[in-house]
Formats: structure tokens, C-alpha cells, sequence
């Protein structure tokens, strides 16, 4: 007997290890399944990818051939991660994932065969138009994440290939942190139904606190104010790359261990550093607005403004990386002795000092392993977590979070068992492969 819609979310919900769908959830699932036209404007962190890709799972039947859904995501790491989010629902339908940075070839291969939902980035999804990679005409809905980021980003010409490519009438799902007041002339409708979960639930979770600081001294206040954070999740804001790489090489200086992320860096750099960041071995991710917005990095107790953004909305989802759903969190905001503070923010925030002396916290409680062999290579997570609990004799907790990429894995182990296990493993064969393992640089 065939299961109901309800019988196959709560299959989703399992894979994922959820128990059930917030309130907003439920409401987009149902207002998506009887108007054409949806915007979902809900903050960063409360479970906007799941909604709409139940929504979009909805519309999928296994009869219909070609690309059904095409979802667009503004950044490589957020289409990513929603490829991993429907991978894991295990919904049996086919996804592909293209973004730029990766290889043509492999996407147009992948693309030939064409799968149900195509998750891409605007830049790499209008290339495979216009290299007729496949064929847009049977797309029945169209996904648009982090809308607004998008259009900031400067993707309209990309978008507006999309939508002149399409045929017939699809159905939209528009995403956003913040309100959209006008939308823009290349979307195909003019009204649209909005869902509007922005309210100051979250503000008033977050504490705001202000940190003041001589110009000449502020990245080593930074660094003293990062070291009193202890163990605990950190994000440092900055408003440009050359500050992210100025205040790493002063953290390198001193070996505090932390991780990056800017536009500039290579693909997989990026990547490596959000591994390492998710599973505990970085506790300290310094980057500009990049990973503000979307990607799934885990819970943050602290954000810092190194710099802070000319724009409120700006500002808004540099905190939404803490204080998320129902935790609390803390914003710090650096101000030097030539600054000041902009006019969207209360000049009564309350001040705190930092200590005067550098006292470096220990090292995170995880190191990363690096495997030379992915998903391409017919490797899965249970190929890598058998192999260290057999050869290495792990227990279950002696390992965090296993990350499959197309030729490479990461694994996090807890950091005072790396040396042994690397010593345990050196030599072992993966499925017959041989590997390189070793400590993710």
C-alpha cells in the first residue's frame, strides 16, 4: 500500500534525526501546496531548507522524466549544503549539484541522465543553459534560496536566463532573511503570497555587548577578546578579505587554532575550513559576510563584528549565526578609538573590557582527518567509521563528524587519540584503494 504525504515526511524527519517540523515548516509545506506564487521570509537558522524541500519533494513524480525542480542557491557551500539536506532526506529521487569550481564535465555527465531536482549556483546554472547541458522545459518548480543575497550579488542577468529558458507555468518558492518590498521586473509573476516569520524573537535572545579598543591595538584585543571565549563557537566578521587574512596570521603567530573563510579562497579551501569548523576542530572561524547567511555551521555562542557592516540587514544576519531558533547568544562589537558606531544601532549598548594579558585557550577537543578517497570512489561514511572502529579501536564517541566530498573524506576523531590512530591506519587499504591518510592541513 502506497504511503500517504504524511507517512513520508516523518520518514524524512527520521533520516535526519529531527522529531517534527517547527510551525513555520508546516505552514510553507502547506501554503506551497495550493498557490503558485510562495516567499518565505524567515530568519537564518530556523529550518528554511527543510521546508522548502519537502515542498519541492511534493511536486516530484516518478512517471515525469527530465529536470523537475531547479533550485538556486547564491553560494557554492549553501547549494552544497542543500544537495546533503535532500541526500539525507532519502527520497529516492535523484539530485545533482552545480556550482563554479567544479568540473563541467562531471556536472554535464551527471546532468545527461538528468535528475529530478537541480540544485546550482545563478553563474553555473546559466552556463548549462546556454551549453543546452539539459533540457529546462520540463522544470514544474523553481526554487530561489536566499533570493535577496542573489540579487545583492549582482545575479540578475543569470537569473533572468533562467526564467527565459523556462516554459509553461512553474511554480516559485522565494527565500529571504529580510523583507522584500519590490521584486524585480524578470520574475514572471507580479504578486506573490508572503510568509513572514521575521519578529524580534531573536534579538531579544542576543545580547549585544560593545568592546572598545585603540586603533593601533585592535586585532590583539580581538584575539585576547576571542582567547576568553574559552573553548566555545566563535564567528569574527569582517568586512573585507585582507582583514580575515591580517588577524589569521596573527592568530597563526601565536598557534591559536582557527579556520577562514573569504570569496577569494580556492573551492576546496573553503570547504576544508567549514569541515574542520563544523566538526570541532576549529573552534574560531574568522570571515567576512560570506558565512553570514545560510550555511549550516554549527551552533555559535559568539559573533564579533571585527568590523562592522554599513547596513542593518547586514548586521542582522551576522547575528543570526548566533541566538538561533531557541538558544542564546552573544554579539560583540569591536569599535577603535577612530570609529563609530552606525546609526542603526542604539548608542547605549552596554560596554564590557578585555583582559590585558593573552591567555590561550586549549586546543579544540577535535583534530581532522583527511582520507584521500570520496564519494566518486565508491566510499561512504560506514567504509570510513568501520575502518577506525575496527583497526583503530575506536569506541562510537571517539569519532564526530565523518564529511564524504567527490575524491576526499574528513573525519574529526577526538584530537588526543589523532597521533595513535594515524599510527593505527597508516598503511590500511579502504576497500581494497589505498588511501592517504593523514592530519588535514
Amino acid at each position: 500500500m502506497q504511503k500517504n504525504l504524511n507517512e513520508v515526511h516523518a520518514e524524512f524527519l527520521k533520516n535526519l534525526s529531527i522529531a517534527q517540523l517547527n510551525p513555520m515548516q508546516e505552514a510553507v509545506i502547506e501554503r506551497a501546496s495550493s498557490v503558485n506564487n510562495l516567499m518565505l521570509v524567515s530568519p537564518t537558522g530556523t529550518g528554511k531548507t527543510l521546508a522548502f524541500l519537502i515542498a519541492v519533494y511534493n511536486t516530484l513524480r516518478t512517471e515525469d522524466k527530465g529536470v523537475q525542480a531547479i533550485i538556486v542557491a547564491p553560494s557554492r557551500e549553501l547549494a552544497l549544503q542543500i544537495e546533503q539536506v535532500f541526500k539525507s532526506m532519502k527520497t529516492n529521487y535523484k539530485s545533482s549539484c552545480c556550482y563554479g569550481g567544479h568540473a563541467m564535465k562531471l556536472e554535464q555527465d551527471s546532468l545527461r541522465d538528468a535528475p529530478a531536482v537541480l540544485i546550482a549556483t545563478p553563474g553555473r546554472l546559466a552556463d548549462h543553459i546556454d551549453r543546452e547541458s539539459f533540457d529546462p522545459t520540463t522544470v514544474k518548480t523553481i526554487v530561489l534560496d536566499e533570493f535577496d543575497k542573489s540579487l545583492q550579488m549582482g545575479f540578475h542577468e543569470q537569473l533572468k536566463m533562467l526564467f527565459k529558458s523556462i516554459s509553461g507555468k512553474q511554480q516559485h518558492i522565494l527565500t529571504s532573511a529580510t523583507p522584500m518590498d519590490v521584486l524585480p521586473d524578470f520574475l514572471p509573476f507580479k504578486k506573490i503570497e508572503t510568509l513572514n516569520y521575521t519578529t524580534k524573537e531573536v534579538d531579544t535572545k542576543l545580547q549585544l555587548k560593545l568592546v572598545r579598543t585603540k586603533s593601533a591595538d585592535k586585532v590583539e584585543t580581538l584575539m585576547r577578546l576571542v582567547a576568553e571565549f574559552n573553548q566555545e563557537v566563535c564567528v569574527v566578521f569582517c568586512n573585507h578579505r585582507e582583514a580575515v587574512e591580517r588577524i589569521s596570521a596573527l592568530f597563526r603567530n601565536h598557534k591559536f587554532e582557527h579556520g577562514i573563510l573569504h570569496g577569494a579562497m580556492e573551492q576546496i579551501d573553503r570547504e576544508k575550513n567549514l569541515i574542520k569548523f563544523r566538526g570541532g576542530a576549529h573552534n574560531v572561524l574568522i570571515a567576512t559576510d560570506l558565512a553570514a547567511r545560510g550555511l549550516d555551521i554549527p551552533e555559535i555562542k559568539h559573533v564579533v563584528h571585527y568590523q562592522l557592516p554599513l547596513k542593518e540587514d547586514a548586521f542582522i544576519h551576522r547575528n543570526g549565526r548566533t541566538a538561533r531558533m531557541h538558544a542564546h547568544g552573544e554579539a560583540y562589537l569591536l569599535l577603535a578609538d577612530d570609529e563609530s558606531l552606525p546609526v542603526y544601532l542604539d548608542q547605549s549598548i552596554e560596554e564590557v573590557t578585555v583582559n590585558k594579558t593573552l591567555t590561550l585557550p586549549p586546543p579544540p577537543a577535535y583534530a581532522c582527518i583527511y582520507i584521500s578517497a570520496g564519494k566518486k570512489d565508491k566510499i561512504n561514511k560506514g567504509d570510513i567509521a568501520g575502518m577506525l572502529m575496527k583497526k583503530a579501536a575506536l569506541q562510537t564517541d571517539d569519532v564526530g563528524l565523518i564529511t564524504t566530498l567527490d575524491h576526499s573524506s574528513y573525519v574529526s576523531v577526538k584530537r588526543s587519540l589523532a597521533d595513535k590512530i594515524l599510527a593505527s591506519i597508516k598503511d590500511e587499504r579502504l576497500k581494497k584503494m589505498k588511501v592517504k591518510i593523514e592530519i588535514a592541513n
